[in-house]
C-alpha cells in the first residue's frame, strides 16, 4: 500500500511541534522542512561544496551527524553504508540550551559550553530525538552511534570509503590526535573531508598558523578551541599521516595590506576552508 501523503505531512508537523530546535534544514515530507539554521536550498550548497566522489557502493562515516543532513543526503546518494556519530550534540538538551544561548547573545552574559551546562544529560540523549524523528519518517537505514569520536575504541567502529568531518576541527582540543584519529577510520585509498573555521594572516602565505580561542572568543561559543590558516590544515593533514590533502576553498581576494589594516582591528581574517585528504 503506498504512504499516505497527508499523515506523512501530518506527522512532520507533528515532529516540528516537538522538536522546535534544529541545527539542519532536512525536508521531512514534501514541502514540511525544518527550522535550520540555513535554508534547505543552502544545505544543499554546502552538500554540493564538499565535491563527494561517487557514493554509490560506498561506506560513509559522518563525524558530528547532528541532525544527520548529511548522513541522509549520502543515503541518497547511493552510499551502501552510512554511520553518523555524535554524542556532545546528542547528549544536550539543545532546545533549552539554545534559548539561553541566544539570550547571551543579546545580554553578553558569559554562556558555559554544553558539556559544563545543566542541559549536558548523557542519559537520556535529549539531543538526539530530532536526528531519531527524522530517520524514522524519511525510512532511512542510517546507523547511528553514540560515543565520542576522541576517546572511542576506533577498531570497533572501522574503516569507511569517505569519512565527513565537517565542523569539527575547530572543537578538538587537541587537533593533531584528532586527524591522527581521523586517518585511523578512513579506508585505504578512502577520502576524508573537512570543513572548518579558518584564518589567514596577510603577509604570511608561507606559514602554518592556528589561532587559540582560551574562551568564547569565537561566537561566544567556549567549545571552540583553534582556527587554523590553509598551510596548518595541510600540515595537520600530512602530518597525521594523510598522503595528500588538497584544499577545495582558499581564502578570498583581499584588498590590499594597507587598506586592510584601515579597516580591521586584527591583520587577520577568517574564513571557512574546505578539504580533501587522502589516505
Amino acid at each position: 500500500m503506498a504512504p499516505n501523503p497527508s499523515s506523512a505531512h501530518e506527522r512532520a508537523r507533528e515532529i516540528l511541534r516537538e522538536c522546535p530546535e534544529w541545527y539542519h534544514s532536512i525536508e521531512l515530507a514534501p514541502g514540511v522542512v525544518t527550522p535550520g539554521r540555513a535554508p534547505l536550498a543552502e544545505w544543499q550548497r554546502k552538500f554540493e561544496a564538499l565535491r563527494l566522489p561517487d557514493l554509490h557502493g560506498k561506506s560513509v562515516l559522518d563525524i558530528g551527524a547532528y541532525d544527520g543532513f548529511f548522513s541522509f543526503e549520502c543515503e541518497k546518494r547511493g552510499a551502501s553504508r552510512v554511520v553518523a556519530l555524535d554524542h556532545y550534540v546528542w547528549y544536550t538538551d539543545m532546545s533549552a540550551y539554545m534559548i539561553e544561548w541566544r539570550d547571551s547573545q543579546r545580554t553578553g552574559a558569559p554562556m558555559p559550553p554544553p558539556h559544563a551546562s545543566r542541559h549536558w544529560l548523557p542519559d537520556l540523549t535529549p539531543g538526539k530525538r530530532p536526528f531519531d524523528e527524522a530517520r524514522s519518517i524519511l525510512n532511512s537505514k542510517v546507523e547511528c552511534a553514540v560515543d565520542d569520536f576522541m576517546s572511542m575504541d576506533l577498531a570497533a567502529l572501522g574503516k569507511f570509503d569517505v569519512v565527513l568531518f565537517l565542523g569539527m576541527l575547530y572543537h578538538m582540543e587537541e587537533p593533531l590526535r584528532a586527524m591522527r584519529r581521523l586517518v585511523s577510520v578512513v579506508a585505504p585509498g578512502g577520502l576524508a573531508v573537512l570543513e572548518t573555521e579558518a584564518m589567514e594572516i596577510p603577509g604570511a602565505p608561507d606559514a602554518a598558523y592556528c589561532e587559540f580561542f582560551p574562551d568564547a572568543e569565537l561566537n561566544n561559543d567556549a567549545s571552540n578551541w583553534w582556527s587554523p590558516n590553509a598551510k596548518a590544515i595541510e600540515g595537520l593533514g600530512y602530518a597525521a599521516g594523510f598522503k595528500r590533502v588538497d584544499l577545495l576553498s582558499g581564502p578570498p581576494l583581499l584588498p590590499p595590506l594597507r587598506e586592510l589594516r584601515s579597516r580591521v582591528r586584527r591583520i587577520s581574517y577568517r574564513y571557512r576552508a574546505v578539504a580533501h585528504a587522502y589516505a
